[in-house]
This record gives structure tokens, sequence and C-alpha cells, in this order.
């Protein structure tokens, strides 16, 4: 799957918002009848019988984010939250619409990504701090801070293949949200990691980030997060925007959604 490019154009803001999403859609093209092997797909590549179709992950999505805000995305499933996150990152170009952000201010957390399991704990602290932006030099300054958050002393000379889903998790936060608090902060599902007593420590983190003066915008399949801890709700349901107001009339009226 892949997405269909438009080029993307950067405009002025109005003056207090932070971040504009005007009338954005997003097209993959993804193939019917995927080969079964690689003979297969080598067969229907010389004899042209590849088939695609266009899949909308977003479909004119347009909000707007005050700068101060704390935002939180909601929706079900495959609705397109992460693809949003990644369009106003700039990791993707939508294939039509604008997002106008100043993306050196911004810092997406998202958790999972950057980790080879045959490396140790530590090798992966340097290799995923690398990939989010830092040097080599702070994270030496930063590791012990790391490795104590995420509760693994004792464990970052074994490979991460030995580590439980938990473990990558913490050591994946910890490393995430050690840097000092960005302008704009983006969060991907990271306040469901770990346990009970883990998940306490990194909503206070996250906590401690939003009141650090972030304009913040956060994804979570929570409400509980969601009302708890934003000014703002935004509803994506199936690729289109289907509510946008205050938390917790958004919150209940996804809780008590009947159609989607």
């Amino acid at each position: 799957m892949w997405p269909k490019q438009a080029k993307q154009t950067t405009l002025g803001q109005p003056p207090g918002t932070e971040i504009a999403v005007e009338h954005v859609t997003m097209e993959f093209r993804r193939a019917k009848d995927e080969a079964s092997s690689l003979k297969e797909w080598m067969v229907r590549l010389l004899r042209k019988e590849h088939k695609y179709e266009l899949f909308k992950a977003l479909d004119d999505v347009s909000f707007t984010i005050q700068r101060g805000e704390v935002a939180g995305i909601i929706g079900t499933n495959g609705s397109g939250k992460s693809t949003l996150l990644k369009i106003i990152a700039g990791a993707l170009i939508p294939t039509a619409g604008n997002v106008m952000v100043d993306r050196r201010k911004v810092q997406l957390l998202t958790l999972g990504t950057g980790f080879d399991y045959e490396l140790t704990g530590r090798e992966n602290v340097y290799l995923n701090g690398a990939i989010i932006g830092y040097t080599k030099e702070y994270i030496d300054q930063k590791y012990e801070e790391i490795v104590r958050f995420a509760e693994l002393e004792g464990f970052m000379e074994e490979k991460v293949r030995n580590y439980s889903s938990g473990m990558v998790s913490r050591l994946g936060f910890a490393i995430a949200t050690v840097r000092d608090t960005p302008e704009i902060l983006i969060l991907d599902e990271v306040l469901s990691v770990g346990d009970m007593f883990f998940r306490k420590k990194s909503e206070a983190r996250i906590r401690e980030m939003i009141h650090g003066g972030s304009t913040v915008l956060i994804v979570s399949h929570s409400t509980s997060v969601i009302r708890n801890n934003c000014t703002k709700a935004v509803w994506i349901e199936k690729g289109r925007l289907r509510a946008l107001g205050a938390p917790n009339e958004i919150c209940d009226a996804y809780e008590n959604r009947k159609d989607v």
C-alpha cells in the first residue's frame, strides 16, 4: 500500500492558530487479490495482471487547533487517526487539501517503531534516539534517566527480542519523552503503555509536558484520557470528521454511537 502523491502547499496561519487542517483527503493505492508468492507476483507483473483499488483513509477533513489547546482525536480502529497525525507531522503528503503548521516546532511521539530486536536495550536507546533526532551526546547525558524511568536496570545488555511487550513499551516511552517539552506535541496512543502502575507514571509525565505550555494533539482509544486531559475533542470515523467540540460532549456521543 502506498499513497497517491500530491503537492502540499504551505500557507500562513491566522493569528492564534497553531494547526489548521483544511479539506484534507488521503488516498492509498492497494493491490486487489494480492499474490500468494513471489513467483505469482512476478508472473502477474509480466502479464500486467496486477489490479489496484483506491482506499480513502481520510475524506475532506477540516479543523483548527489554537495555540495552547489540548485536542484529543478519537475514533474506532482504521478511522484514519494515525494517518492524520503523520500528515500533520510531515511524514505523509495528503492527496488533497492543506495542513498549516510550523513543523520545526512539532514532536511526534509514537511507540513501537525504530527498534531492532536483535540489538540490546542499550544499543536500541541510541538507535531509537537517533531516529527521533537526539545527538549521541544528548543520549549519553540522558541514558541513566531513560533506564530508571523505564525500570529496566539490569536488563539493558539483554537483546530486546528477550523483552516482554511491556518492557519494550516502557523503553520506547522513556526514550520518546526524555527531551524538553516542544511547542507542538503530538501523541499517538502513548498513554496506554505498560501495566497499571507504569501507566500512571507515564500519564503523570505526559501531564507535565502538556502543562508546560505546549499545544498538544492526542490520539487515544480511551475516552477517559480525552475527558481528563483535553480541552477540545475531534471524532473521526471511517476517514470523515464526525464531530468537533467539548470533550465530554464528543465522548458521550462516541460512547453512545449506534451506527458508525
